[in-house]
């Protein structure tokens, strides 16, 4: 794979011909300045991608109703699981401190399955269409969210069974739910605009939650990302601070570093970037997806980023529906970086705009949460 853009500070696409992108095999792409390898074996939409397993693989899903767990260093499927789900799978979720990862589908099943054998464990059926599911840090318990009953359920990890049931929890569309690292809450995102936090102690709505009880990253279909400071309690007055200059498409996913230094956010503009927390700046876009960016994730050293995206439906752009591994270890060595930190220590602004690194080759896009 070649880049398609010489100027790293450009987002057009340079003419001349292309072809389709290598298929499978090992070894990352060097074309670009941030290497990059495409995985591909989905045959529809990817709806997650998320780096697991102490970040030796990435667990996937689709619209083809499969999941995939991935070797991060072969780049190859070490396993399939099908046979279950006979609509999208919406979202999966590792559970931890086990072998065991879960599914949710707009089927209505949640499905617990087997890493090693690819059996089910066990698997259960609700009363509506399963738009996304998470996993306590614990591995105790699992949430997911069901459509048009604007619920939310929290059941055993181990066995399926039913524990809370948050009636009517939100005015519309769950688009996404999670556990706080404490494993004592659950925050929803909702198409109503609105983000609700649910104590499971309390047993109650309550709003305290973050990847280290600080801050709280949304990501909406109006464009924006906000961070939300909760630790200080500004948020009631102030509400959240806008990341400006962000995306020209709905954001669809973020995801904050453990250390909050590091935020991640994926786009329906096809494009992936890269914020330095601590100066509210966007210092790296990364683009080669063909079509809308549906997830992001972050591995623990902040050395590799995953994406996954949905099927092109553009003549121009034929082959999406893959998931990239985006290695952005050396980011800081990158020289355009270097002279943005160089003129930020300065106070001098050098770059007008975020480095922008496009790996496409050119050929014949209700917020999500994340904490």
């Amino acid at each position: 794979m070649t880049p398609i853009n010489p100027d790293p500070l450009s987002g057009e696409d340079p003419p001349g011909g292309g072809g389709e992108e290598e298929e499978g095999g090992a070894g990352w792409s060097w074309g670009s300045k941030v290497p990059v390898k495409v995985l591909k074996a989905h045959s529809d939409a990817i709806t997650a991608a998320r780096l697991c397993c102490n970040d030796r693989c990435i667990l996937s899903c689709s619209s083809d109703c499969s999941a995939i767990l991935w070797d991060v260093e072969s780049f190859q499927p070490l396993r399939t699981f099908t046979g279950v789900h006979s609509r999208t799978i919406t979202e999966c979720a590792l559970i931890p401190y086990s072998n065991r990862m879960v599914t949710v589908s707009w089927d209505k099943k949640m499905v617990a399955w087997d890493l090693e054998t690819g059996h089910v464990l066990w698997q259960m059926k609700l009363d509506g269409l399963l738009t996304s599911c998470s996993c306590s840090a614990d591995g105790r318990l699992l949430v997911c969210a069901v459509d048009p009953q604007n619920s939310v359920y929290i059941c055993s990890a181990s066995s399926g069974q039913m524990l809370h049931h948050i009636s009517n929890h939100h005015r519309s569309t769950i688009t996404q739910c999670c556990f706080d690292p404490q494993s004592q809450r659950v925050a929803s995102v909702s198409a109503d605009k609105s983000i609700k936090l649910w104590d499971l102690q309390a047993q109650t709505t309550t709003v305290s939650i973050s990847s280290n009880g600080h801050f709280l990253c949304t990501a909406s279909w109006d464009k924006t990302l906000k961070l939300w400071d909760l630790q200080g309690g500004q948020f009631r007055s102030q509400g959240g601070t806008t990341l400006q200059r962000g995306h020209e498409g709905s954001v669809s996913c973020c995801v904050l570093s453990a250390d909050d230094a590091l935020l991640v956010s994926g786009s329906y503009d096809r494009t992936m970037a890269l914020w330095d927390v601590s100066s509210l700046s966007r210092t790296l876009v990364l683009k080669g997806h063909t079509d809308w960016v549906t997830d992001v994730s972050l591995s623990a050293d902040r050395k590799l980023v995953a994406s996954s995206s949905k099927v092109s439906s553009s003549l121009r752009f034929l082959h999406d529906k893959t998931v990239r591994i985006w290695d952005v270890e050396n980011m800081e060595e990158i020289p355009e970086i270097k002279q943005r930190k160089s003129a930020e220590g300065t106070g001098i602004q050098i770059l007008k705009r975020p480095l922008e690194i496009d790996t496409r080759r050119p050929s014949t896009m209700d917020g999500f949460l994340d904490v």
